[in-house]
């Protein structure tokens, strides 16, 4: 069954997030793909053109139809994990008003630990890019940006080169919902993005239209997702990374990194973002695990007696 516009222009976006900017598995992408295309037609079914023109009673209608046709509980709490995403990230972008799935039960599995790289690795990746050419430049520049910030992809390709603020050694960040913060910005991010404007930006300029974009793509624009996706894949071949790295991981790696040194978590809360402080609490969960082990590597009386 065709969809809507709407329903095609919001499925699409929704899955490049998720594939490019969350990093997740291949598997997991299709699955979200499948299930949220499925709501979109059932929702078609009903005369309904967009997302937004859905509503809590038409979610438990699907829900009903899945149980009708002999989906097991398990797989409609996939689905409504796939719908739960989807509204997030709808809401962040402005697509929606409100989240209604939040009065929908899912049923919970245990929460995996996000993925980051070790200090070591990250120094390694950040340093693959050791070139003078333009291209060099700019993508040393915009990994040390996204490491030192912690920023989201679309966060990073968003930047314009005023809000780079040199002199205060902050940065201007607009996050989900165009909600803006302000970041600090280590020295050697701010040194690697002065070298790109002196040295490579200018090269990037196409025509007299370029806009002010940071950190701009071969036609001299703003910068895609596949492209940051691509950049990091070849980071990690140069530096010889066999781990699986996704944009995601500089923010994850970003405020483990911070935490594991000392930060306050409400710091470190504010400087990702995160309007509630549980969101970033799961970041301590990792520093609690590498306090263990300094315990138990250290403490003379950790370990049992054999």
């Amino acid at each position: 069954m065709d969809v809507s516009p709407l329903f095609t222009r919001d499925v699409r976006q929704f899955i490049q997030y998720v594939r490019f900017e969350k990093g997740l598995a291949e598997t997991t992408v299709t699955a979200y793909h499948h299930d949220i295309l499925q709501y979109a037609q059932f929702l078609s079914s009903k005369q309904i053109d967009s997302f937004k023109g859905a509503t809590l009673a038409d979610a438990r209608a699907f829900f009903v139809t899945l149980a009708e046709a002999g989906l097991s509980s398990t797989s409609r709490a996939r689905y409504l994990s796939s719908l739960k995403h989807l509204h997030r990230h709808l809401l962040g972008s402005g697509r929606i008003n409100n989240d209604f799935t939040d009065a929908m039960e899912v049923t919970r599995s245990k929460r995996i630990l996000p993925d980051c790289l070790s200090i070591e690795d990250m120094q390694r990746l950040l340093e693959a890019f050791d070139g003078e050419d333009p291209y060099s430049l700019r993508n040393r520049a915009m990994l040390e940006t996204m490491y030192a910030c912690g920023l989201r992809v679309s966060e990073l390709i968003g930047l314009r080169q005023h809000d780079v603020m040199v002199d205060v050694e902050l940065v201007r960040v607009f996050g989900k919902g165009s909600k803006e913060r302000i970041v600090p910005i280590g020295n050697e991010a701010l040194s690697r993005i002065a070298i790109y404007q002196k040295k490579g930006r200018g090269s990037l300029i196409r025509t007299s239209q370029t806009d002010d974009a940071l950190f701009l793509s071969s036609r001299g624009k703003k910068l895609s997702r596949m492209t940051v996706w691509n950049v990091i894949q070849t980071s990690c071949s140069l530096a010889g990374i066999e781990q699986h790295v996704h944009p995601h991981m500089f923010r994850h790696s970003f405020a483990t990194h911070l935490l594991e040194g000392g930060a306050d978590l409400r710091a470190v809360q504010e400087m990702l973002g995160h309007a509630d402080i549980a969101t970033t609490q799961i970041y301590t969960h990792i520093d609690r695990a590498y306090v263990k082990e300094v315990h138990t590597l250290f403490h003379p009386r950790s370990k049992q007696r054999r």
